[in-house]
């Protein structure tokens, strides 16, 4: 697995040390955030690196790598990224403050060392490097000022903008309101000093600083190329260890990553060019990658089962949580899942470890928890998880008990819902297998399929025009609260009528009052956690995404990352070829 563990034990030292001296597209591409950081359609196939991958050998043969993506680029402002595919370009095209490197730890990029931060927690000052953008022109303070503005800007319309900085950074939520940029808390003092005042404290505040949506951006190229900025290689600045060429957002079908010259750390990169063809049919990718055309190509369940002893094969787990999001309200009408009893039975009527054994069968983990296993650990060293360990497990006799009860309240001795999910095999797979366990373990029970595309499901989500919807996550900083803040009342994510203002209280306390109570903080944490799933039952997780890979194995180092872009190229290198 990644070394999250390291990650969260370098936020422990720095918030410490900030008081004692003062946190995706289409089957894969439709993926947001994913990592995204956002929400999901259906299980990727195949996705990410493994903590397998070789390091072993020298470099030793033309250092190309070939690869395939399952969908074009959908954009490549960072102020605008959204989804997986942009933000795994980003992360190798592009750098901010802090990255995370080979363990997963937040490390300084841009910037030139540890920031310092003020005895409040509020106000961190960065120095920067001495680095360059492609063409030449030195990174400035400036640099992120603008881009960072952009991101709030109305008008530009970021997605996360908004959603990854208004109450965290003094004055974004203004701002993204329409106020004067240069009310911002973030302020060039001069070329290399950035000074970043918060809205409150926040522990996971530097893995933020590695998200690409706080890259920086050069003013003066982003105005000149107007509308054009961004729509192809040639309207693009770099500042990563690896530069676009060949893109075209109108043409779409792949793209070339080249090494830098100018990259403030070069010499660090092996690499000197990455092909990526996209290619959306799971069975294409893996003749490619039989003939050589391919160094590396995801497995769904089919091939998973195939191809699951080849040598060549790499697993990981993911940090990403699928789950029913269940809508008590539907057209201004309560549905059915208002009622708890009804949430329980169904949450509790559909065997997880069949599933990811035999549909998914590519490592996934069956899961009774939101917060994913691996992800987040205390001072201790201990898994998020260990404090609450398993929340709803698959239980038909006791799903039957609920689902008698709950008939009874709402006056009914038959239920039918519908199931929103994705259009694409593996999803169809997926919730006829769900349809299927919950209609025999809860009689009376019809549950209807609606497979829709991915933009789609978002528009009937928005508008909450459904009963039940398959759902996912992936994390956008390392923290549980990625994760649990989702569904506090009144969220854009919340999109199924759930409020629980115990469960607000938690984590607006987690948030605020215990911010420098670690301990504090974390059992908040688990406490809305258990309401949410175990109480409530507003949503029943289904099982936590492993993925399976096929890869060469002169392929090394390819690092995969627990948020924003999924793997970096930065230390990868070709060894042992013929």
């Amino acid at each position: 697995m990644k070394n999250s563990k390291l990650f969260w034990l370098l936020g422990l030292v720095l918030v410490l040390g900030m008081f004692l001296a003062a946190c995706g597209g289409g089957d894969e591409a439709e993926e947001e955030g994913t990592d995204t950081p956002t929400e999901t359609e259906t299980p990727a196939e195949g996705e990410g690196e493994s903590e397998g991958t070789e390091t072993a050998g020298e470099p030793d043969a033309e250092q190309v790598l070939n690869l395939v993506e399952s969908a074009d680029i959908p954009t490549m402002d960072s102020a605008i990224a959204e989804d997986a595919v942009a933000f795994n370009i980003l992360n190798n095209v592009n750098e901010g403050l802090f990255r995370l490197n080979e363990e997963n730890v937040a490390i300084p990029a841009l910037a030139e060392g540890e920031p310092e931060i003020s005895e409040d927690g509020l106000t961190y000052t960065f120095k920067l490097r001495d680095a360059n953008w492609s063409d030449g022109t030195p990174i400035t303070a400036n640099d992120f000022v603008f881009s960072w503005q952009r991101a709030l800007d109305p008008a530009v319309g970021s997605p996360y903008g908004p959603y990854m900085m208004a109450g965290t950074i003094a004055g974004a939520t203004e701002v993204s309101e329409g106020a004067d940029p240069s009310t911002l808390g973030v302020v060039a003092e001069d070329d290399k000093t950035l000074v970043v005042t918060l809205e409150r404290p926040t522990p996971y505040f530097m893995s933020l600083m590695a998200f690409g949506t706080f890259y920086p951006q050069n003013e003066e190229f982003v105005t000149a190329q107007g509308a054009d900025y961004a729509q192809t290689s040639e309207n693009l600045l770099y500042n990563g260890p690896f530069v676009l060429s060949n893109w075209d957002i109108t043409q779409g079908g792949g793209w070339t990553m080249e090494k830098n010259p100018e990259y403030w750390d070069a010499e660090t990169v092996t690499l000197e060019t990455i092909n990526v063809s996209v290619v959306k049919e799971t069975a294409t990718a893996i003749n490619s990658y039989d003939t050589g055309d391919i160094d590396r190509a995801g497995l769904s369940a089919e091939y998973a089962l195939q191809r699951g002893e080849d040598p060549d094969v790499v697993k990981e787990l993911e940090p990403t949580l699928f789950y029913l999001k269940f809508n008590q309200e539907r057209n201004g009408e309560e549905t059915p899942l208002a009622n708890v009893n009804i949430r329980k039975a169904l949450s509790m009527a559909f065997n997880k470890q069949d599933l990811v054994d035999v549909v998914l069968a590519n490592g996934s983990l069956p899961a009774n928890y939101l917060v994913p296993t691996e992800f987040a650990f205390t001072e201790n060293g201990e898994d998020f998880r260990e404090v609450n360990g398993d929340l709803t497990e698959f239980n038909a006799e006791q799903a039957k008990e609920f689902w008698a009860t709950g008939l009874e309240e709402i006056g009914e001795t038959e239920v039918t819902l519908e199931l929103l999910g994705g259009d694409s095999e593996l999803a169809g797979k997926m919730d006829a297998y769900l349809k299927d366990q919950m209609e025999t373990n809860l009689e009376g029970l019809t549950v209807n399929l609606k497979a829709v595309p991915f933009a789609v499901r978002l528009e009937l989500d928005e508008s909450q025009d459904y009963d039940i919807q398959n759902s996912g996550w992936g994390p956008d900083f390392q923290d549980p609260m990625t994760f649990i803040d989702l569904f506090v009342t009144g969220s854009s994510h919340n999109l199924m009528s759930y409020s629980n203002e115990e469960f607000d209280s938690l984590v607006e306390q987690a948030k605020g009052e215990l911010a420098t109570d670690l301990e504090g903080r974390w059992q908040a944490m688990a406490d809305a956690e258990r309401i949410l799933i175990e109480e409530d039952a507003a949503i029943a997780p289904i099982y936590q995404r492993g993925l399976m890979s096929l890869q060469k194995p002169y392929v090394k180092n390819i690092i995969s990352h627990p948020f924003g872009g999924d793997y970096s190229y930065k230390w990868a290198y070709i060894s042992g070829k013929e």
